[in-house]
């Protein structure tokens, strides 16, 4: 159980990370994805920062469990957000957003079981 612990947070951190790049770096889809949401271009950087502490901070719940705990929670947190912005606007396009939501909880309950 350790060993799906360990794959899923580091896929986890690695795919948050890179989203947070692509949003830090003003990467094109990101702001297609903003447009596509109705969200402002100046919330992007901060958006990228959530998922970049987030990924840090699963990172991090390897030597400190409270932070692993904390950081898929605000993930889990960010997406449910992301849930709304999508509904808000009535995009139907739920892959990634599924994926990555999905990613975040299956991180958090393996956190807390382990």
């Amino acid at each position: 159980m350790f060993s799906v612990y360990v794959v899923v947070t580091v896929l986890a951190a690695f795919v948050y990370g890179s989203a947070a790049v692509a949003n830090l770096a003003g990467h094109s889809y990101p702001k297609a994805q903003a447009d596509k949401l109705g969200v402002p271009y100046a919330w992007i950087p901060w958006l990228g920062t959530a998922l970049g502490a987030g990924a840090l901070g699963l990172v991090a719940g390897f030597v400190v469990p409270a932070l692993g705990i904390a950081a898929a929670s605000g993930l889990v947190l960010y997406f449910v957000g992301a849930l709304g912005a999508h509904l808000r606007v009535g995009d139907r396009d739920y892959g990634g957003w599924s994926f990555c939501c999905a990613l975040a909880v299956a991180a958090l309950v393996l956190r807390v079981t382990v």
